[in-house]
C-alpha cells in the first residue's frame, strides 16, 4: 500500500518541483503519470520537460498518442494507460484513496501562493486520510524540503 506525499511549493515553481521529483520516481524504476485538469498546461509541461537539461532528461508524452502504455512518464487528464506505479498530481487534480492504496507513491504538488490551491490540497488531505490512506505533508518554506505532518493509514 502506498502514500500520498504532498507538496507545498512556495519558493521553486512547478516545472523546477516537477522534473525533479519525477526523476526520483524514474530512479526507483516506477512508471509515472503526471495528471492535470488542463490540456493546455499539460502541453506546456511537456515543452519545458523536453527543453530540460541533456543530462537530465526525463522520457515522456502526453495523453491520446499511439504509444501512450509505453510512456515511462505520461502526462494526461484521466486515468493512466502506462500502469504507473507514482501518480503526480498537479494543478488540483483529483486522486482517488484506492489510487493511493494501489501505487507505490501519489505525489500532490500544489502552489502555496494560490489561496485556491491551498484549499483544494487542504480537501485532498482530508479526504485521502479520512479513507485511510497514509499522507506525508512536505514543505520547502525553510529553502529545503522538510517533512511537517504525516498522517498513517488504517
Amino acid at each position: 500500500m502506498g502514500a500520498a506525499f504532498f507538496y507545498h511549493l512556495t519558493r521553486q515553481p512547478l516545472e523546477t518541483t516537477l522534473p525533479m521529483l519525477l526523476g526520483k520516481a524514474r530512479q526507483a524504476g516506477w512508471r509515472v503519470a503526471v495528471r492535470g485538469r488542463d490540456a493546455g498546461r499539460l502541453g506546456w509541461l511537456d515543452e519545458k520537460l523536453w527543453l530540460g537539461p541533456e543530462e537530465g532528461f526525463l522520457p515522456h508524452g502526453l495523453a491520446g498518442g499511439p504509444h501512450d502504455a509505453l510512456q515511462p512518464i505520461l502526462l494526461t487528464l484521466d486515468a493512466a494507460a502506462n500502469d504507473p506505479a507514482c501518480l503526480m498530481s498537479i494543478d488540483g487534480a483529483e486522486v482517488a484513496a484506492d489510487e493511493v492504496q494501489r501505487m507505490e507513491r501519489v505525489c500532490i504538488l500544489f502552489d502555496g501562493n494560490d489561496e485556491s490551491a491551498v484549499q483544494t490540497a487542504r480537501g485532498q488531505w482530508k479526504t485521502l486520510t479520512s479513507a485511510g490512506c497514509s499522507a506525508q505533508y512536505w514543505s520547502e518554506e525553510s529553502g529545503r524540503w522538510e517533512k511537517k505532518a504525516e498522517a498513517g493509514g488504517a
